[in-house]
This record gives structure tokens, sequence and C-alpha cells, in this order.
């Protein structure tokens, strides 16, 4: 198996396990606990089922690190293409994964806040859960900052897909696409909360993109050939 083509499986397998342990994440410690805006029954949910919350949030933190490390073996793959633009695509990646896991430590101040320690008795009871809730709100706004700078890797990312010469692309097209609905998705939050038009298309656009990439390196790799445009680092 040659460099290139190794490269491409254990960027391919890293992206895929992050995938996984993404979905596991949010399965595990938030879809089936966190109900944003009733502050009660998330608090419920929470006391309930502390220790799953708990693991949720540290699955949380390691497909953070997986997605960094996808990044790492993305860039060892395309640098041959232009190194500066690859620097640029694992640079934005690195600032989305460190907001993401900051934005973690608001899910444990969640969970903190409603762990009836004793320093909390300066609070009135019926206060903690809207403490806790105004916790996972930070945390959801911040994980949605996070996403600016995960939609705009997907560019360099798919550019350097598209010139290549050993990937797909069309693939390098569809994520730089995805660079654009992701970003808007993200800004559509906070400039029309409630609105959620622009998610019908950049959910199936990033599964294709996204999901496409990662099979094509797992199954297809990539062959050692020169790059059809290959630029100056």
């Amino acid at each position: 198996m040659n460099s290139v083509n190794k490269s491409a499986r254990i960027a391919g397998f890293l992206y895929l396990i992050y995938m996984v342990v993404h979905i596991l994440a949010d399965v595990i410690g938030r879809s089936r606990l966190i109900v944003l805006g009733d502050a009660a029954t998330t608090a419920r949910n929470i006391a309930a089922s502390a220790g799953q919350f708990r693991i949720g949030i540290m699955t949380d933190l390691v497909a953070a690190v997986l997605f960094l490390l996808t990044a790492w073996a993305l860039y060892v793959l395309l640098k041959r293409v232009n190194e500066n633009i690859a620097l640029l695509f694992l640079l934005l990646n690195l600032t989305g994964v460190a907001i993401q896991c900051f934005s973690d430590l608001f899910l444990l101040a969640g969970q903190l806040l409603l762990g009836g320690a004793d320093y909390l008795k300066v609070f009135p009871a019926e206060q903690l859960p809207a403490l806790a809730m105004l916790s996972l709100v930070l945390y959801k706004n911040g994980f949605m900052i996070a996403q600016i700078f995960y939609g705009a890797w997907l560019f360099p990312l798919g550019y350097l897909v598209f010139k290549s010469g050993f990937l797909p692309r069309i693939l390098g097209i569809v994520l730089m696409l995805h660079c654009a609905f992701w970003v808007m998705t993200a800004l559509q939050f906070f400039l029309f909360p409630g609105f959620a038009a622009i998610t019908y298309i950049s959910w199936p656009l990033g599964f294709i993109a996204e999901f496409g990439l990662t099979l094509w390196l797992l199954i297809k790799g990539a062959k050692e050939q020169k790059p059809a445009a290959n630029e100056a680092g």
C-alpha cells in the first residue's frame, strides 16, 4: 500500500469513527435528556440519569479529539496539493474543536447546578433548574459558534479535494457547497431563531459530502500520482 493510499484510509477510518462517536454522544447525553425551554423536565431527566449525562459529555470530548485527528490525517494527505491551504483547514478545524470543548463546560455546569451540593444552598431551590437551563442554552450557543468554523473548514478541504487529482472532483464541489450551507445554518441560528428552512438542504448535503468522502477514502483510498494542479505551498 503506497503512502498516499495509506494516508487516505487512515483519514477515512478516523472520519468514520468520529461520526459514530459524535452520534453516540448526542443520543446518550443530549437528545434524550435536554429539553430546551423546559427547565423542570430537563432537571428531572438529568437528575435521574446523571451518570448517562456525564458519559455523554465525555463521549462528546472524545468525538472532538477524533475530529481534530481526522483533520490532521486529511492535512497529511492533502498538503502535497497545497500546504498553506491544508494548514488553513486544519487551523479552522482546531478552532472549532477548541470552542466545542469549551462549550462542554456549560454542560458540566448544568449538571453541577442540579447536583445538590452544599454551596448551592445560597440559591432558592426553585431557581436551580432555571440556572441549569441557562447553562445548557449557553452550551447550545457555543456549539453553534463552533459550527461556523466547522463549516468554514469545508471550503479549503473541498478545494484541495477538487484540485488533488487523486480524489473525485465532484466530492470537492459538494464539500464547498456544503461549506456555504453549513455556515448559513449556523448564522441562521443566531439571526433568525426558529427559522429552519436552510437545514433541509444543509443536513442531506452534509451527509452526501462528508459521508461520501469518508466512504471513498475507506473503500477506494487514493492512488499515488502527481496532482492535476500542484500549486506552490
